[in-house]
């Protein structure tokens, strides 16, 4: 009987990709919720986490000043998704690139 339900569990091997955002904790509380919504923008928009995420094969964990990125569709996902995220240009649009230089040059 133990090996009847022994048969019923799938394991699959998730491949993880943690994002920490350097300096978070000096930013306005303002300033931190935006960086975080730029930054899942920026997550959601690459390639890698579009893909996963449209064969279920992704799962978005928040982390602090962060986020975990689990994949399961591919090991080369989560070091092609920072590959992407860290694009010069990478969030022109919303002008994340634009906004950390800016916070930057500040200090």
């Amino acid at each position: 009987m133990a090996a009847d339900s022994k048969s019923d569990v799938q394991l699959e091997i998730g491949h993880v990709l943690f994002i920490d955002v350097v300096g978070y904790s000096k930013l306005l509380l303002d300033e931190q919720r935006e960086l975080q919504q730029q930054l899942t923008r920026i997550v959601r928009n690459t390639e890698q986490v579009r893909t996963a995420e449209a064969v279920g094969k992704l799962i978005q964990l928040p982390a602090g000043d962060g986020m975990a990125l689990v994949f399961f569709n591919s090991p080369e996902a989560p070091v092609r998704c920072a590959t992407e995220i860290t694009k010069p240009g990478a969030e022109t649009a919303d002008g994340y690139s634009q906004w950390t230089n800016q916070r930057s040059s500040r200090r």
